[in-house]
C-alpha cells in the first residue's frame, strides 16, 4: 500500500516597506512566504508562514531587515518599495540567499537621475530638469524638492519661497510637470527582453485619502487594449530602452515607471521603481495573470502550481485612506469596514474589498496610511465614486468606532 504525499510549498522570502500584495499574490501562486516589512498587517500575517514587523522606535529600518531575514529558512528573496533607495543593504542579502530581482548595481544604476534621463530623452520622452544644488533653482514653485530616497511621494514639497531648507546631500531639485500622473509596468525577462504588463493613472494628494501632497494614495487600472496608440508606443520604447541600457547590470522581473502625461500627450519619466510596484496588483485584479508568477519568472523561479487567468471585462481602482487623527484599531472597526466594502460587482466577490489591514490593537498615528480598500465598476469615474463612497464610510467607522454601509 502506498500513501501520497502532498508536495511542500517553496519558501520565498520578501522584504521591503510593505510586501503584502506581492506576498498574497506569491502565496496563491504555492509558495510558502516569509515576509518582513514596517507593518506586519492582519492580512499578511494571514497568509504568510512568517510575518515580521520591522517598524517601531527601537528598530532602525531598513537595517531592521537583516536581522529579521536572519531567521527565515534558507531560500531566495525578492524585495519590495523602496529597498531600492538601499543597494548596499540588497547586496548584502544577496550576499546571503539567492536575490530574485534586480540586481543593487542595476537598482544604483536606474536611480542615477543623470544617467536615467539619458536613456529616457534618448528613447523620446521627457524628463524634467534635475538639479543637485538649489543654488541656481527658482523659488517660483516651478519646480519641487524631493528626497533622494523618496518612496510614494513622501517628502516632497513645492520649492518657493515659503519652503525651509534642504540638505543638497539627500535632496533633489526637479522641474514640475503638468499633466496626469501615470504608471507603466515592464517585466524583463532572462533575455533582457521587456514587455509592457500594464498601466495605470495615479491618484495623488487626494484629500479624500486624508493624504498628504504629492503622496501617492490609489491607482486607475487602465487596459493595455484601451491604451492610446501614441501613449503606448512611447511607454513601448521606454521599456525597450531601460531593458537595453540596464538588463546586463541585472534590471530583472517587474520593473515600474512614474510618469506625468501632459494634455499633448508627451510622456515624460519621474522615476524609475526596479521591482513591483503598488499599483501592479490591480493588474493582477483585471486579469487574473499573478503579479508573483510574472515577476518570478522572469527571474528564474517558476510558480509551484499554475495560476488560472480570468481575465475581466471592468476596470479596477484601489484608494489608500491616511489616518485623519492617532487611531487605535478595534476588531468591532475592522468587521465594520468589511461591511462598508460589500461587493457591488461580480468581479469583486473574488477579492478582498480590504487590504494592508492593521492588527486588532494596532495604534495608526495621524497621517500614517490606514490601510486600502480597492472598488471594480464599468468607467473610472464609476470606479472613482465607489471608491471615493467607501473611503468614506471606513473613515467615519475609524473615527467614530460606529458600524456604517455604503
Amino acid at each position: 500500500m502506498t500513501t501520497s504525499r502532498r508536495a511542500v510549498p517553496p519558501n520565498l522570502v520578501l522584504v521591503g516597506a510593505s510586501v503584502r500584495s506581492l506576498a498574497c499574490s506569491a502565496e496563491r501562486a504555492g509558495w510558502s512566504v516569509h515576509a518582513a516589512d514596517l507593518f506586519g498587517d492582519a492580512d499578511l500575517r494571514a497568509i504568510a508562514t512568517n510575518a515580521v514587523a520591522v517598524g517601531g522606535r527601537d528598530r532602525h529600518y531598513p537595517e531592521s531587515l537583516v536581522e529579521a531575514v536572519a531567521t527565515f529558512p534558507p531560500a531566495p528573496w525578492c524585495y519590495t518599495g523602496a529597498l531600492e533607495n538601499h543597494p548596499r543593504l540588497i547586496a548584502e542579502l544577496a550576499g546571503t540567499r539567492p536575490l530574485l530581482g534586480t540586481s543593487p548595481d542595476a537598482a544604483r544604476a536606474v536611480r542615477d537621475h543623470r544617467r536615467l534621463a539619458e536613456v529616457v530623452r534618448g528613447a523620446g520622452l521627457g524628463f524634467p530638469d534635475t538639479f543637485t544644488t538649489p543654488s541656481a533653482v527658482p523659488r517660483d514653485g516651478s519646480f519641487l524638492v524631493k528626497p533622494l530616497a523618496s518612496a510614494g511621494g513622501r517628502g516632497i514639497a513645492l520649492w518657493d519661497r515659503a519652503t525651509g531648507p534642504r540638505d543638497p546631500e539627500t535632496h533633489i531639485w526637479q522641474r514640475c510637470v503638468a499633466g496626469d500622473s501615470w504608471a507603466a509596468a515592464f517585466v524583463v525577462d532572462r533575455r533582457g527582453q521587456p514587455r509592457l504588463w500594464g498601466t495605470s493613472r495615479q491618484l495623488v494628494g487626494l484629500g479624500w485619502c486624508h493624504a498628504r501632497p504629492w503622496a501617492y494614495c490609489g491607482s486607475l487600472d487602465v487596459p493595455l487594449a484601451s491604451l492610446a496608440a501614441p501613449l503606448r508606443d512611447q511607454f513601448e520604447r521606454l521599456g525597450h530602452a531601460l531593458a537595453e541600457a540596464f538588463a546586463a547590470a541585472g534590471l530583472a522581473g517587474l520593473i515600474g515607471a512614474d510618469l506625468v502625461v501632459e494634455p499633448s500627450g508627451r510622456a515624460h519619466v519621474i522615476e524609475i521603481n526596479p521591482r513591483p510596484t503598488a499599483s501592479m496588483e490591480l493588474v493582477e485584479r483585471a486579469t487574473g495573470e499573478s503579479l508573483a508568477a510574472v515577476h518570478l519568472a522572469a527571474c528564474g523561479a517558476e510558480p509551484p502550481r499554475p495560476v488560472a487567468a480570468s481575465p475581466t471585462t471592468t476596470i479596477w481602482g484601489k484608494a489608500v485612506l491616511f489616518a485623519a487623527g492617532d487611531l487605535r484599531i478595534d476588531p468591532a472597526d475592522i468587521a465594520a469596514m468589511q461591511t462598508a466594502c460589500h461587493p457591488l460587482l461580480d468581479a469583486e466577490r473574488d477579492w478582498p474589498p480590504l487590504a494592508d489591514v492593521p492588527c486588532a490593537g494596532a495604534s495608526i498615528p495621524a497621517g500614517a496610511p490606514l490601510l486600502t480598500t480597492f472598488a471594480a465598476g464599468s468607467s473610472h469615474a464609476d470606479v472613482l465614486d465607489r471608491l471615493q463612497r467607501r473611503v468614506a464610510a471606513i473613515g467615519a467607522i475609524a473615527s467614530a468606532g460606529q458600524p456604517a454601509r455604503h
